[in-house]
C-alpha cells in the first residue's frame, strides 16, 4: 500500500459516517498531512452544512497546526467543489490557506451537467481552478473505491435519475407472498434490522398498490437509528384507504397516481400517465425532486417491471431457507445479473447482484 492510498482509505473511513445525511450531496472525507502525521481530519456529516474540506481545515486550526497547513499535503475522496451552493467553494478555501498539494479520489460529475447556456463553456472544475492557483493536484487515488462509495451520487449525475436498490424476501421455494390477503412473514428478527438499516441509507423507499394495501407497512426506521427515507407508493386510481400508516403524515409521503398533481407538504399526489413506461416516469420524476435513491420493496410486479426493463443498480435478496409454502406469489426473476456476494443471517441468506451486461 502506497502512501497515498493510506491516507485516502482514512478518507473513505470518514466519508461513510456521513451515510444517510448529507445526500443528495456525496460523502465525502478530507485528511490533512504534514510529515506523515494527520494534523486534521474531517467529513461531510450533514447536507447544508459545511462540507469535508472545511471541516478537515478547521480541525488543524483548533489542534494549533496553522502554521503547517501551507506546507501540507490534503487529500480528499472527491474533488472539491467550485460552486456557491449552501456553502462557499472548497476550492476557495484551499487556496486561501495555501496548501501546496492536493490528492484527490475521484472527479466530481456535478459540473459536467451543469454547462451554461447559450453554448457557452463549462464552468471552471476544482482540479483545473486548483492547479491554475499554482497547487499540485494528484486525482485518481483509489478511484475505484471512492466511485463505489458515491454511486448514489454518480449514477444520479451522469443517468441522470435516482440510484436504484431492488430488495425482496423470498421463501426457500422462492415465493414472496402467500396464499390469499394474510401477510407472509418470511424474515427474522436480525435481517429486519438490516433492512432497516439499509433504509436508513437511501432517500426513499418505494411500494406498490398491493403492497401498501395487503401489508400496510410504516416503511420507516424504526428498528435502527437514522433518519426515515421519504415513502412513494404507487396507487394509480387512489383507492388505498387514508388510514394506512404510509398515511400518518410522519415521514414526506408521495403518491404515483393517474387522477391529480397536488403538493399537500408531507403528503403529495404525483400524476403519471399509463400509455408511458410507468418506471420511465417515476425515475425522472424522483430525479427532478432531487431524490437520490429509492429502494424498492415491493410488490412482485413492480419489482419485475424493473427487472424487465433493465432500470436497476443493485438487488438485495432474502431467502429464508428453512421456510416452505406450497401456494403463494411467485418471487421477481432476473433477466441478467452477477451476484457479487452473500451473508447468513441465522435462517436468513442474504443475496447481492448487480446488473449482468
Amino acid at each position: 500500500m502506497t502512501t497515498h492510498e493510506k491516507y485516502m482509505y482514512r478518507c473513505l473511513e470518514l466519508a461513510k459516517l456521513g451515510a444517510g445525511n448529507v445526500a443528495p450531496n456525496p460523502m465525502v472525507g478530507a485528511v490533512l498531512v504534514y510529515n506523515d502525521q494527520i494534523i486534521g481530519e474531517g467529513y461531510h456529516q450533514k447536507y447544508g452544512e459545511a462540507h469535508a474540506e472545511p471541516n478537515c481545515i478547521r480541525q488543524a486550526v483548533e489542534n494549533g497546526h496553522s502554521e503547517l497547513i501551507s506546507r501540507s499535503t490534503l487529500y480528499v475522496s472527491l474533488e472539491p467543489c467550485v460552486h456557491f451552493g449552501k456553502t462557499p467553494p472548497c476550492a476557495d478555501l484551499i487556496i486561501k490557506y495555501k496548501i501546496p498539494r492536493v490528492v484527490i479520489g475521484c472527479r466530481d460529475p456535478f459540473e459536467e451537467v451543469n454547462t451554461r447556456l447559450n453554448n457557452e463553456a463549462a464552468p471552471e472544475k476544482g482540479v483545473e481552478k486548483l492547479t491554475n492557483a499554482g497547487i499540485a493536484v494528484e486525482p485518481g487515488i483509489l478511484e475505484d473505491q471512492c466511485k463505489e462509495l458515491n454511486r448514489r451520487f454518480l449514477v444520479f449525475h451522469t443517468r441522470h435519475r435516482p440510484y436504484i436498490i431492488l430488495k425482496w424476501a423470498q421463501t426457500s421455494n422462492h415465493k414472496i407472498g402467500g396464499r390469499g390477503s394474510d401477510r407472509l412473514y418470511i424474515t427474522n428478527d436480525f435481517t429486519n434490522r438490516i433492512v432497516h438499516k439499509w433504509r436508513s441509507e437511501e432517500a426513499s423507499i418505494l411500494i406498490g398498490t398491493n403492497t401498501a394495501f395487503t401489508d400496510d407497512p410504516e416503511l420507516t426506521t424504526r428498528m435502527w437509528p437514522g433518519k426515515n427515507p421519504a415513502r412513494l407508493v404507487v396507487d394509480m386510481d387512489l383507492r388505498l384507504p387514508s388510514q394506512l400508516k404510509i398515511f400518518d403524515g410522519r415521514v414526506r409521503t408521495i403518491v404515483f397516481n393517474a387522477m391529480k398533481h397536488q403538493d399537500n407538504g408531507n403528503l403529495s399526489f404525483y400524476q403519471v400517465t399509463e400509455d408511458v413506461s410507468l418506471v420511465h416516469q417515476i425515475t425522472k420524476a424522483l430525479y427532478q425532486l432531487r431524490i437520490l435513491s429509492v429502494m424498492v420493496e415491493g410488490g412482485a410486479k413492480l419489482l419485475q417491471t424493473f427487472i424487465d426493463e433493465g432500470i436497476w443498480d443493485e438487488a438485495r435478496v432474502i431467502t429464508n431457507e428453512e421456510l416452505r409454502v406450497n401456494e403463494g406469489l411467485n418471487a421477481p426473476q432476473f433477466t441478467s445479473a452477477l451476484k457479487m456476494g452473500q451473508e447468513k443471517m441465522f435462517t436468513d441468506k442474504i443475496e447481492f447482484f448487480r446488473p449482468g451486461h
